[in-house]
């Protein structure tokens, strides 16, 4: 198949739309399809490049410290694109797609959309994350003017599905993981020098309001083995200066930093526990690749998020923003080093039906049904 994917920015691998996009490209040209993307940046033999957009100071700043751009609309691109594809699909509701949609609908291209962009990931930045008439609005607004117009979605998973048929969404939803990379397997490594003595407690993610980093600070202070703990928070965000002064009541200093894909799989191997404090999460691809790897997880227990449907047993959850409660879980952990062990083993093992493998020949059946719609309406 020749299939175009439609993201405003895929270069700059900083967020977790963008590198699940460029695994997902990466994943279907090795199973001998075509593909190209219309996004920002330098054009290249498989993308049509289109302009970054510009806001003034102070929304610029919301926008890029979320690790996301968003690109100006070009009809000429998608005009251009819609004659070579056989299918596009649109990642986002952005105004390149919204726009975008409109070429391939006039031009009879199949075409499909996922759900990356939960509504809380924008409302928290703006302070407005529980309020439910808000992502409400947002929900409806994404419904309305983008994807009530699709009859293919792909949902990461059944959490979110959900949320979309309660939200009124029309099309048939295709729920696919976004799949582990094989890369991400059971392994261990000697710990760093840095490590060396100490209980290595990890989170991967933004440092953004809806993933609540600030949990896990509080839980580790308020830890029985707050001394030998080694908080790793692996990401950046516009949270950064906050949770390091929120972390100044460690007795270990806090590491937070930006890892590259290969030296975050080494964070992995060498670290002894990984927490998810999000409240609001579509699939949670961090989390997923953490407990490849063996890293026993403990999840916030959040009806806004889709990664409590990994934990294996009430070990791995504790009731979403409750540090008093991820304290204990923590402690019971850093207790049993036996059982510990014995999970790291039994989650790597479940993460193999989230293989990526198995994620790309659903989502290629999910674009085959699309075209052969299109070509039969077309009839």
């Amino acid at each position: 198949m020749k299939i175009v994917l439609v993201i405003d920015q895929f270069d700059d691998a900083n967020n977790g739309t963008t590198i699940s996009a460029r695994r997902f490209a990466m994943a279907l040209k090795e199973h001998g399809n075509e593909v190209r993307v219309i996004a920002i940046g330098k054009p290249g033999p498989n993308k049509y490049a289109v302009r970054q957009m510009r806001f003034m100071p102070i929304v610029e700043h919301l926008i890029t410290s979320q690790g996301m751009r968003l690109a100006v609309p070009n009809r000429h691109v998608f005009e251009k694109a819609a004659a070579w594809a056989d299918v596009v699909h649109f990642m986002m509701p952005s105004p390149l797609a919204v726009m975008g949609l409109k070429h391939v609908e006039k031009l009879g291209i199949p075409h499909t959309a996922a759900f990356h962009c939960q509504p809380e990931n924008i409302t928290f930045t703006l302070h407005l994350g529980n309020s439910k008439r808000v992502n409400d609005f947002l929900y409806n607004r994404f419904r309305d003017s983008f994807y009530n117009r699709f009859t293919h979605i792909h949902c990461p998973s059944n959490m979110i599905a959900d949320q979309l048929r309660q939200h009124g969404y029309t099309a048939q939803l295709h729920v696919i993981s976004n799949g582990i990379s094989p890369q991400y397997h059971y392994r261990k490594l000697p710990k760093e020098d840095w490590m060396l003595g100490r209980f290595n407690v990890l989170m991967v993610g933004r440092y953004a309001g809806e993933k609540r980093q600030n949990v896990l600070i509080d839980a580790c202070a308020r830890s029985r083995y707050a001394q030998q703990l080694q908080v790793i928070l692996a990401g950046k965000g516009p949270l950064e200066r906050k949770y390091r002064r929120l972390a100044e009541k460690l007795p270990n200093p806090i590491v937070m930093e930006f890892y590259t894909p290969e030296r975050l799989l080494d964070i992995l191997s060498m670290c002894d526990l990984y927490v998810h404090t999000s409240d609001a999460e579509i699939e949670a691809m961090s989390c997923m690749e953490a407990f490849a790897c063996g890293l026993v997880p403990v999840i916030a227990d959040s009806p806004r998020s889709a990664t409590p449907q990994f934990a294996l047993d009430e070990r791995s959850l504790f009731p979403a923003g409750d540090s008093v409660a991820l304290a204990s879980r923590i402690d019971w952990w850093i207790d049993h080093p036996a059982q510990r062990q014995e999970m790291e083993v039994r989650y790597a093992e479940h993460a193999k039906q989230y293989a990526l493998e198995r994620s790309i020949q659903l989502t290629e059946e999910m674009f085959r049904q699309a075209i052969a719609e299109q070509r039969g309406s077309a009839q």
